[in-house]
């Protein structure tokens, strides 16, 4: 038996998954917290303990993410563009295009029939349309973000949530708030936002279906309903959506020589 893993450090959460002979015995996640290397052997060893394996039993390890090269106990880092067209095609060898929002970034990826990258655009310069843009609005909502999604599928008018910027869009919803706007109104604007900046850049790289939606941020059915509406495209959502970069990592490694 052939077992591989791989470790996705990400900027909010830590992510790692295992695979044997082609299968998935188990995924598991953490918050990254300040020290990523600490975070890539805390995930791993947690989700050893899970599936009672020892670390001798698994043949190679690759690491992904931002903190991908902090982990010094893996067999090779590789980009989480490679690692998340090779999580969704092993998942759905169907998928063309994948849009993946976490906590600090946002991608769009487009893959060919054997699940290679195409094309891909990354957007790690700003916060805004981020899983970090969500955490800093539900902040100034006083809401849990766990209710985000489900809260925003019950707004009768959604909010006009102009900036782009995660500061001058935190002082809008504020003053929102000040008005008196429905908190379901504000969260849907939001997600507007984020579903407009996102649609945008998906559609510079020629997105094509079927779509499949990667990242912690896939959970707030919220925003993939905004962004279904933005690009006219139905997006899936895979149980594995926030470990899909840890899975691919460890498609890859079965390759390793």
């Amino acid at each position: 038996m052939m077992i591989t893993a791989g470790i996705d450090i990400g900027s909010i959460t830590t992510k790692a998954a295992v695979i044997a002979d082609g299968k998935i015995l188990g995924t598991r996640v953490i918050f990254t917290g300040y020290n990523t290397e600490t975070a890539g052997g805390k995930v791993y060893e947690e989700l050893l303990r899970d599936l009672c394996l020892e670390k001798t039993a698994v043949r190679r390890v690759i690491s992904t993410g931002y903190g991908r090269n902090s982990v010094k106990f893996v067999n090779k880092a590789m980009t989480e563009i490679i690692c998340h067209g090779t999580g969704a095609h092993y998942l759905n060898p169907l998928i063309r295009s994948i849009i993946d929002i976490g906590g600090q970034d946002s991608k769009a990826i487009v893959l060919d029939e054997k699940g290679k990258v195409k094309n891909f655009a990354m957007n790690d310069k700003c916060a805004a349309g981020t899983g970090r843009f969500l955490e800093v609005m539900a902040r100034a909502l006083e809401v849990d973000l766990d209710g985000f999604g489900a809260l925003s599928l019950k707004a009768v008018e959604p909010s006009r949530i102009s900036s782009l910027c995660t500061v001058f869009a935190e002082s809008e919803v504020i003053s929102l708030i000040s008005k008196g706007e429905r908190r379901e109104n504000i969260i849907a604007g939001i997600h507007e936002s984020i579903a407009a900046r996102v649609s945008a850049m998906a559609n510079r790289v020629g997105i094509v279906p079927p779509v499949v939606m990667t990242g912690g941020v896939a959970k707030n059915v919220g925003v993939v309903k905004a962004l279904e509406k933005k690009l006219g495209i139905a997006v899936e959502v895979s149980k594995y959506a926030q470990v899909n970069g840890a899975i691919g990592a460890a498609v890859l490694a079965m390759g390793l020589k």
